[in-house]
């Protein structure tokens, strides 16, 4: 019963994992993912400009990297909340903010070894604040839900 258990709370924050280390990876480099942005961008604006396309790219790339810790964040309250019947404690989301911070920075440590990737400490700051952004909806949600 405990495995089943692990497997049910934690196999998600794994596979979530190596998912976010997988975008991490040169297949995701700016260079790679740029012609998809701009296509998209040139479908739903023809006239636009190659520095909006540019400035736009970056939002996007930083987009995704709240959007990727944030799901990490509540993957992992919800594994450290585990089958608690209790519905929210401050130690389950420091935890999982503890955790996405680390993810965070071997996460950059990983792009540093990479030749079309670059590490930095930005980057591993807007992870974290999606981790912490998550800890905070988490906290509202079974706030809400208890009333």
């Amino acid at each position: 019963m405990i495995k089943r258990s692990i497997v049910k709370y934690w196999a998600p924050v794994i596979l979530w994992m190596g998912f976010i280390f997988w975008m991490s990876t040169g297949t995701f480099s700016a260079e790679n993912t740029s012609p998809w942005v701009e296509t998209v961008l040139r479908f739903l604006d023809p006239e636009i400009s190659s520095q909006d396309v540019s400035l736009t790219h970056g939002w996007v790339r930083k987009a995704g990297h709240v959007m990727e810790y944030f799901i990490l964040g509540l993957l992992l309250f919800r594994a450290f909340r585990g089958g608690s019947t209790t519905s929210w404690k401050w130690r389950w989301s420091i935890f999982a903010v503890i955790v996405v911070f680390l993810w965070a920075t071997s996460d950059e440590l990983h792009q540093s070894s990479l030749p079309t990737r670059t590490a930095s400490v930005i980057d591993a700051g807007i992870d974290s604040a999606g981790g912490v952004l998550a800890q905070f909806v988490s906290a509202l949600w079974y706030r809400y839900k208890k009333k």
